[in-house]
């Protein structure tokens, strides 16, 4: 039995699960994991089987649960420093933790107008003023990182994959669902992000879930 166990809600439509998950995956480390479906009657019940929240992701290490998508990834990067799951450098390292920690605050139009769903393909639908201005902003979150900190580094914001590349594998998948238009940077590293092959393999799992939740299918 694996040390590691992270409770995730749907693969399709979770995008809390994803970053830790991806994270979780980096370290190579032997996992196990446990999908509960979300909306259901009994989702809430069995939920708090495992996390204290009421919420997925939750992480069980041993004895230890850590819960929040954020919070599991910092407990990994400390738990796998040779990793590098954040940058080495100082100064990127806060930069990156405040991307992380914007997008963990923020956003919630994109959030409540775009909601996750990988499987379908809704081009260009919820895109309102609001939603448009956060998508400017993830832009140029994206184009001040790739200058400042990943070109010549690598293809990701900060060089490397990492905890900040996790974080916005979420929104790389609804810019995908609903067919947002970019900036060429911006879906060169969409382009990026969709190949890596951990969100390869989350994405080919979103696909073949049984389960369906009607009001992120609009």
């Amino acid at each position: 039995m694996a040390d590691f166990t992270i409770y995730l809600g749907n693969k399709n439509y979770s995008s809390w699960s994803l970053p830790p998950w991806l994270v979780l995956k980096q370290t190579g480390v032997a996992f196990e994991e446990i999908v509960i479906p979300l909306y259901e009657p009994t989702s809430k019940a069995t939920v708090m089987k495992y996390s204290p929240s009421g919420t997925v992701p939750a992480l069980r290490h041993g004895d230890l649960v850590v819960w929040d998508s954020l919070a599991i990834c910092e407990y990994l990067a400390e738990s796998f420093p040779t990793f590098q799951l954040w940058p080495r450098d100082h100064d990127a390292r806060a930069v990156a933790r405040s991307v992380c920690a914007e997008l963990h605050s923020g956003f919630q139009a994109l959030r409540a107008h775009l909601p996750m769903n990988v499987r379908s393909s809704f081009p260009n639908r919820g895109v309102t003023p609001e939603v448009q201005a956060e998508i400017n902003r993830v832009m140029a979150i994206w184009r001040d990182c790739r200058k400042r900190f990943g070109e010549g580094n690598g293809d990701f914001l900060f060089g490397r994959f990492g905890i900040a590349d996790a974080t916005y594998a979420p929104v790389v998948t609804r810019f995908r669902t609903y067919k947002i238009e970019l900036e060429r940077e911006a879906e060169a590293y969409c382009e990026t992000i969709m190949a890596f092959p951990a969100v390869q393999e989350w994405i080919a799992a979103a696909r073949h879930e049984p389960m369906i939740i009607d009001k992120y299918e609009f």
